[in-house]
């Protein structure tokens, strides 16, 4: 929650993430040998990474867009969401990518298993423990080489990209209304920055909001894939379906990042709630088969459209909202979004499939409601506060940085 805002006006944008994403590297050196003594030191460096990282990311993207808008003549909020929109674009479709290797490398492990009618009906809703464990017992993992040869790819890709990221990323600077002269802030004020937010009464509405997204992916990413398909199907066939949810949130970040400034925010938000609980619904009802192939593949492609007007929307709305306080204002989003994953995970092995969803559907209509009275707060705002305005006069500095970005 602290780290970001010290650490981005310590070293910058451009810095901040080429060290963060050294975090991601030490997660996968460690995931050469898994074990407890491995992976525990490496999740948690790569959990201290990942809050800079992402805070930074979202930071540049916003001043980014901001330095565009002026010098193009157009509104910041809406080039700021399309750029959001392109990041999403190219960060969901690693998501392809990564199953797609990940697919291809464990398929050449005999995966299967015989299951009856009545080990289906433990699928869904109506998961049994038995089922995972007649799983992981009849299923053969795969070998040390498949494990190797996989891990070696993603990290010569990680390292591939942070080398990327050093030689072409420009440095931009984290405050431009900022001249060279004034003095910087002090450590104690950076550090309570993040913390301070909370006075913001728009910040604690959106809470549940940002919670819910990271609930939603926990979620697709361990109990749909473990009480559906890996029941219904086998494992073998994650990958797949992740990949299918991945082309399609990627396609559809771009498509909503291009529209917003024709549709605005209510419309595409609303959109994804209904969606979303399409989704749900269709979860609580259904009863998973290896006969309907299709739809294990076409929910999370809805799943993924709705996830791509989260992301893209609600990263942006961060950025628009609080656009003097980016730094703390992305780190409260990465805080309480990582809290919406522990609680996603941490129930995970307690409570049943059918309880999830319906945790899943009660906190996305009371965030939504929340996310309604963020909207009426600001259409009462007078238009030319600072937070929506893009009118300060463009500098020789800032001219430079838009004209080499």
């Amino acid at each position: 929650m602290f780290l970001p805002s010290v650490i981005i006006k310590k070293f910058g944008c451009k810095w901040t993430i080429v060290g963060c994403m050294c975090c991601y590297i030490t997660f996968s050196l460690g995931n050469f040998y898994a074990s407890w003594f491995t992976l525990i030191p490496t999740s948690m460096i790569l959990g201290l990474g990942a809050a800079p990282l992402w805070s930074a990311k979202c930071t540049y993207l916003t001043i980014a867009g901001n330095l565009y808008a002026q010098k193009v003549g157009k509104i910041g909020k809406y080039i700021v969401t399309q750029y959001f929109g392109i990041f999403f674009l190219i960060y969901r479709s690693s998501g392809v990518w990564g199953n797609l290797i990940a697919s291809l490398v464990f398929d050449q492990t005999p995966n299967k298993a015989n299951l009856t009618e009545a080990d289906l009906l433990c699928c869904g809703t109506g998961s049994c423990k038995v089922i995972t464990t007649n799983r992981t017992v009849m299923s053969k993992g795969p070998s040390n080489t498949l494990i190797y040869t996989l891990m070696g790819i993603y990290t010569a890709s990680e390292i591939l990209a942070v080398l990327l990221v050093t030689i072409f990323l420009d440095q931009i600077s984290t405050n431009q209304a900022e001249s060279e002269e004034k003095s910087v802030s002090s450590f104690r004020s950076n550090f309570l920055e993040t913390f301070q937010r909370l006075k913001d009464k728009r910040q604690c509405l959106l809470i549940p909001l940002t919670m819910y997204s990271g609930l939603e992916q926990g979620f697709l990413a361990g109990d749909y894939n473990k009480s559906y398909v890996t029941c219904a199907l086998g494992i073998n066939f994650v990958g797949y379906v992740m990949i299918c949810f991945s082309a399609t949130n990627s396609l559809a970040s771009l498509l909503f990042g291009k529209i917003y400034q024709f549709t605005g925010r209510k419309i595409l938000y609303t959109s994804g709630a209904i969606l979303y609980v399409g989704c749900i619904i269709a979860l609580l009802f259904w009863k998973p088969h290896s006969n309907q192939l299709a739809l294990f593949f076409i929910i999370p492609a809805i799943w993924g459209v709705a996830d791509a007007i989260l992301q893209t929307l609600t990263n942006a709305l961060y950025g628009i909202l609080f656009e003097k306080h980016k730094e703390a204002a992305f780190a409260n989003y990465r805080l309480w979004e990582s809290l919406g994953f522990v609680i996603a995970f941490g129930y995970s092995t307690f409570l049943s499939v059918s309880i999830k969803l319906y945790i899943l559907l009660t906190v996305l209509i009371v965030a939504m409601v929340l996310y309604g009275v963020v909207e009426y707060l600001e259409s009462k705002m007078p238009s030319g506060t600072p937070h929506t305005a893009n009118q300060e006069p463009i500098t020789s500095q800032q001219n430079a940085q838009s004209t080499n970005l």
